[in-house]
C-alpha cells in the first residue's frame, strides 16, 4: 500500500525549509546556494514521505539562531508555528515527547535574542500538546526563557493556574521542586510579587522531609535565601520555616547556623534578643543585605505581637515601653502600626494606659498553636451545645405553659 504525502511547493513545511535554507546560504552566491537549497528540500520531502518527523524538525531548526537574527518577527512566528505543528504528526507518544523536548530546547537557546517571542512560541507549542508531562517540560522551558531574557511579565499571568496545572501534570516530587523554585525565581524579578516569590520558595522547601538527607543538602542555599527574604520583608510577620527539615538542618551547619538562629529570634523571641545577636554578628547581617534599622522596626512589631498573645488580653503601656525600648509617648504610635499591619485587634485605654487585646497574630503556627485552636474549638462546641440545650428546655417549658393556659380557658 502506497502512502501519498503532498509535497508540492505550496506545502507550508517545504516553504519553510526553502525559506530558511535560502536565508542560511544567502551569502554564498547562487552557484553554491541553489544546489544546497534544492538538496535540503529533497531531504525534507523524503522525511515527510518516510514519517521521520523528528529528523524533519531537526532539519528545519539546524540554523535556528541564524533565523532568529535575520528573519523578521512576523516571519519567525510563522516559521516556528509550522515547526511546532509537527508534534501533531507522530502517533507514538514517546516520539511526540522527544520532538517537543527537541523543539522547545532549540527555541529556548540564546534567550537574550527576542526572548518575548520565544516565550510566545513555547506557549503555542504547549497548547498543541496533549500529553501532560510534555506540557510540563515545555512550560518549564518558557519559565526559564522568561527569567534569563528578563521578560517575566509574559509568564506571570499563567502562574495563577499553577495549582490546576499540578493536578493535570501529576508530577513527582523532584519535578515539583524544580517547578516551585523556578516560579519563585520568576516572581523575584518583579518587586510587586515578593510575597508570592517567598510563598513558592517555601513550597519548594516544604517538599523535603527528614529522610531526604542528600537532597536536603542541595537545598541549603535556598533555605538561607528564604530566611533572609523573610527577615528583610517589612510586611511579612508569619511563616512556617522554622520546623521545615530543609531549614532546620541549618541549625547544625557550621556555615549557616547563625542564620537559623536569626530566624529563631524573629519567630520566637523579642527585641532584646535581636539586639544582642546584632551586636555580636553585625558583619553577618550586612553580608546578607540586611539593614539593622529595618530589622529593629520589624522586631518591635513582632515583640508587640508577642506581648499581645502572652499577657492575658491586657498589656500595660509600661511593659510595651520597656520591651520595645521606646519612649512613653511612642507607645500608642507603635500600637497603631501593629493595628494597621493587621497584627493585632485591640482597643487603647488611654485613661488606664493599657492596651486591651482581642486578637493577635501568631508568628509561628505549629503543633502548639494547633493544640490551642483545638482547645478553643472544643470549648466553643461545648458552649454552643449548652445554648442549644437551654433554648430547647425553654421551648418545652413555654409550650407546656401555653398548653396549661389552653386547658384553663376551656
Amino acid at each position: 500500500m502506497t502512502t501519498v504525502v503532498p509535497t508540492s511547493e505550496e506545502d507550508p513545511v517545504l516553504s519553510v525549509v526553502r525559506f530558511t535554507a535560502e536565508l542560511s546560504w544567502a551569502d554564498a552566491g547562487p552557484e553554491v546556494s541553489e544546489p544546497q537549497v534544492n538538496r535540503l528540500c529533497v531531504e525534507a520531502q523524503q522525511c515527510m514521505i518516510d514519517g521521520r518527523w523528528l529528523e524533519l524538525a531537526s532539519l528545519m531548526l539546524t540554523s535556528v539562531d541564524l533565523i532568529f537574527s535575520k528573519a523578521s518577527e512576523k516571519d519567525l512566528e510563522c516559521i516556528l508555528t509550522v515547526v511546532c505543528n509537527l508534534v501533531k504528526k507522530p502517533e507514538n507518544p514517546d516520539q511526540v515527547h522527544e520532538m517537543a523536548d527537541y523543539i522547545s530546547s532549540k527555541v529556548a537557546q540564546q534567550t537574550h535574542d527576542k526572548p518575548a517571542l520565544r516565550v510566545k512560541i513555547l506557549f503555542n507549542l504547549y497548547n498543541l500538546l496533549e500529553n501532560p508531562y510534555c506540557r510540563f517540560v515545555v512550560y518549564m522551558k518558557a519559565l526559564n526563557v522568561a527569567v534569563s531574557g528578563k521578560v517575566t511579565e509574559h509568564v506571570i499571568p499563567s502562574l495563577k493556574n499553577v495549582d490546576s496545572f499540578l493536578r493535570e501534570w501529576n508530577l513527582g516530587v523532584k519535578d515539583q521542586r524544580e517547578l516551585f523554585l523556578t516560579i519563585s525565581n520568576v516572581l523575584k524579578e518583579n518587586k510587586s510579587y515578593v510575597k508570592d516569590s517567598f510563598k513558592f520558595l517555601t513550597r519548594y522547601l516544604a517538599t523535603f522531609s527528614g529522610e531526604d538527607a542528600h537532597d536536603m543538602n542541595e537545598a541549603k542555599e535556598e533555605a538561607v535565601q528564604a530566611i533572609v527574604d523573610f527577615v528583610k520583608a517589612p510586611d511579612m510577620f508569619q511563616c512556617d520555616l522554622l520546623d521545615m527539615p530543609a531549614v532546620a538542618q541549618l541549625a547544625n551547619d557550621a556555615n549557616h547556623a547563625l542564620v537559623y538562629q536569626l530566624l529563631k529570634i524573629f519567630l520566637t523571641q523579642r527585641l532584646d534578643a535581636y539586639l544582642d545577636f546584632q551586636a555580636a554578628n553585625s558583619s553577618l547581617l550586612k553580608s546578607y543585605g540586611l539593614v539593622h534599622e529595618d530589622c529593629i522596626d520589624k522586631m518591635k512589631l513582632l515583640s508587640l505581637v508577642d506581648l499581645a498573645s502572652s499577657e492575658s488580653g491586657q498589656v500595660p503601656y509600661s511593659l510595651i515601653k520597656d520591651t520595645l525600648q521606646i519612649d512613653g509617648d511612642e507607645v500608642e504610635s507603635w500600637v497603631v502600626k501593629a493595628i494597621t499591619a493587621r497584627l493585632i485587634d485591640c482597643k487603647i485605654d488611654q485613661m488606664n494606659e493599657i492596651v486591651i487585646v482581642r486578637r493577635g497574630t501568631e508568628r509561628v503556627f505549629g503543633l502548639h498553636q494547633w493544640e490551642i485552636l483545638r482547645t478553643k474549638l472544643a470549648t466553643w462546641r461545648t458552649n454552643i451545645a449548652n445554648v442549644i440545650s437551654s433554648v430547647q428546655a425553654n421551648k418545652i417549658t413555654e409550650d407546656g405553659t401555653q398548653g396549661m393556659q389552653g386547658l384553663m380557658i376551656r
